[in-house]
């Protein structure tokens, strides 16, 4: 599947020299490429980079947090349970706007100049605490952690087959950011989350001591 193409707003010497208008974004650079969407004509011209400010954010991942720092558009406003690509030095992290911090406390949303402090957890990656409950035997409960990517998909009623590990999901405990699901704890056949938003997923253990952690 091919990438969408970046479009601008400038003018075209050809058809639009006066009035900006839609082109597509052929080579960036301080001098761009650019081809008018109105006529085609092909041209450079140099784009303005957006005024960004730097702001502080604080990053959640695995119990531990982290803080470093990003640059964002000053015309920008950001959200609770927004997500985006966060370039540490250590890697680039997809994370989810978990709190914004402005003077006076903490809201949901807000506009850049007002933001102090982003808060944020890693869903890129993640990891999910899975309770197993034994199907037969003496067999105890047991608890486990799975480490998955953030969008895998756990569905009640199919079975999984992870780490060395297989079990039937049964419920999942969602977690109190996660949104669009309606409930927090979903246990009918055919219920899906995605594990960046899970707390706990509650399953019977289908392995056998062959497969046991233990």
């Amino acid at each position: 599947m091919s990438e969408a193409t970046e479009r601008v707003g400038t003018t075209c010497p050809a058809c639009s020299p006066d009035t900006p208008v839609v082109h597509e974004l052929l080579k960036s650079g301080g001098q761009a490429t650019v081809r008018c969407g109105e006529c085609g004509h092909v041209h450079k011209t140099r784009l303005e980079e957006p005024a960004t400010e730097q702001r502080d954010v604080i990053v959640s991942q695995d119990g531990e947090s982290f803080s470093t720092t990003t640059e964002i558009p000053r015309e920008e406003q950001l959200a609770v349970g927004e997500e985006f690509v966060l370039d540490t030095p250590e890697a680039l992290l997809t994370v989810r706007i978990t709190s914004l911090e402005v003077e006076g406390g903490r809201t949901e949303e807000a506009d850049v100049p007002d933001i102090r402090t982003v808060w944020t957890r890693v869903v890129g990656n993640v990891a999910v605490d899975v309770t197993l409950n034994p199907t037969g035997g003496n067999d105890e409960t047991r608890g486990i952690e799975l480490r998955v990517p953030g969008d895998y998909e756990f569905t009640v009623g199919e079975r999984e087959d992870l780490a060395d590990e297989r079990f039937t999901v049964k419920g999942i405990h969602l977690r109190a950011d996660a949104e669009g699901y309606g409930f927090d704890h979903l246990d009918h056949e055919g219920d899906m989350a995605f594990a960046k938003d899970v707390n706990r997923v509650y399953a019977d253990d289908e392995s056998s001591s062959a497969w046991s952690v233990w």
